[in-house]
């Protein structure tokens, strides 16, 4: 299980807090989605539950251990910006194989060309780097999937096709997902009859059923 219990978080002691006593647990193979409207800490209970960021209280395990602080995680974080997804000083040959190699049907599913490997990421467009992003963590080593506005900036056909091969992909190897969106239409689609969680400012999310 990933289990986030007790979470707290602002960026300096006299600033407000950003995340405030949230919870959320997911097992593998389970579908959660996690809305909230801009601003309400989304972004960022989503780097504390991958290990980008410490909690200023409670604390986040996997398995009932810390996250591994060295090495691929198993908790892997997928932003709505693909920069901030992959090195800049990388190819997209040594991105992709960051972890263990995704499957080569994943990488032609996805549209990700062979010319694109030698390239690095400012050379691709926002949205090919995007399908990049996402093809580098569908691996054998994630077992955690966060999914943080991940398609927001694709066209309704292109979302429709990558969140078909994330969801083949993680019910074939039995990766939890989190998606977090704004959008409950999305969500409703992605999760057919697992958990949403509406984040709320001030409380720990609160459950219903897609």
């Amino acid at each position: 299980m990933l289990k986030g219990e007790g979470l707290w978080f602002r960026y300096g002691a006299k600033l407000p807090w950003v995340v405030q006593d949230q919870a959320i647990a997911i097992i593998p193979g389970e579908v959660v989605g996690l809305m909230a409207p801009s601003g309400y800490g989304k972004t960022t209970l989503a780097k504390l539950l991958a290990g980008y960021l410490r909690p200023t209280q409670g604390r986040v395990t996997l398995d009932e251990q810390p996250l591994p602080s060295r090495g691929y995680c198993p908790v892997q974080l997928v932003f709505q910006n693909p920069e901030l997804s992959v090195n800049p000083r990388w190819r997209i040959d040594r991105i992709l194989r960051e972890g263990h190699p995704p499957p080569q049907h994943i990488l032609d599913t996805l549209g990700i060309h062979p010319g694109w490997l030698t390239r690095y990421p400012h050379e691709l467009s926002g949205g090919e780097l995007q399908r990049v992003a996402i093809a580098r963590v569908l691996n054998r080593q994630t077992r955690y999937l966060i999914a943080d506005e991940m398609t927001a900036m694709l066209d309704a056909n292109t979302q429709a096709l990558i969140w078909q091969v994330v969801l083949d992909f993680a019910r074939h190897y039995h990766v939890g997902i989190i998606a977090i969106s704004h959008d409950q239409p999305l969500l409703t689609r992605i999760c057919q009859g697992h958990t949403i969680k509406r984040l709320n400012a001030s409380k720990s999310v609160s459950l219903t059923k897609a």
